[in-house]
């Protein structure tokens, strides 16, 4: 028999690592890296770490589950301004998180319905809380705005990320703005007025107007499920 046809046996192979949690994210963060999370299946997964893709369940519950986990991964890069008010650290935060879901497009629409709860998760989320706590927002309002504010960076991202390199998506767009710019102004005079600020503006530039808005709600807008000392920590401040 030809020994380069010969069937290996199964102990000169390289042994293969053990199977974990870790090992698992770790394979789909490197698929995710070089191919996009639209790649990382259980089934490419198990093909990748030459094991069965049931085997992968034991670990991961499901694939949104995986997808939290490398989000949560990623979310290690991001990082707040270190001068500047609040404010402008605050925003700057939300906006690396932000930059994080756009650079992985993907990741904005998974974290829309399957947010991670890792810890680099919550180490934003406690970094959040406390700009806002820096800024005087009372307690109650930042426990609700906080989720406001993650709530429009993940949307934002979603609706953006890979426009520029989708041609169906860039298609969409310019439909939506022709349909804007040649409205009849005796049915929709509202839009014909306004078509041009509709439009206007980039979108780094809309996400900090959101931002901005957003955070000075917040710190003017009561919680009603809010403890009754609430208020008062405003009038204090």
């Amino acid at each position: 028999m030809d020994p380069r046809t010969e069937p290996r046996s199964r102990r000169e192979r390289p042994a293969k690592p053990a199977l974990s949690r870790a090992v698992i994210v770790a394979t789909a963060m490197e698929i995710t890296r070089a191919e996009g999370l639209r790649k990382v299946t259980m089934r490419r997964l198990a093909r990748e770490l030459d094991t069965g893709p049931a085997s992968l369940y034991v670990y991961v519950s499901n694939t949104a589950a995986l997808h939290a986990a490398i989000l949560d991964e990623f979310l290690g890069t991001v990082e707040a301004p270190a001068e500047g008010e609040w404010q402008e650290r605050l925003e700057g935060l939300l906006t690396a998180y932000t930059s994080v879901l756009l650079a992985h497009p993907g990741l904005a629409a998974s974290a829309l319905v399957a947010r991670p709860g890792g810890p680099r998760y919550l180490a934003l989320l406690e970094r959040l809380l406390g700009l806002l706590d820096e800024g005087g927002v009372p307690g109650g309002r930042a426990a609700w705005g906080v989720d406001t504010l993650m709530l429009h960076a993940t949307a934002t991202a979603a609706e953006h990320a890979g426009r520029d390199g989708t041609d169906g998506e860039r298609e969409d767009w310019d439909a939506l703005a022709h349909a804007i710019d040649t409205v009849d102004e005796r049915t929709h005079p509202r839009i014909a007025a306004l078509g041009a600020d509709l439009m206007s503006g980039a979108p780094h530039e809309r996400l900090s107007w959101g931002f901005r808005t957003l955070i000075n709600g917040i710190a003017r807008t009561p919680n009603p499920f809010a403890a009754p000392d609430d208020d008062a920590a405003v009038a204090d401040r």
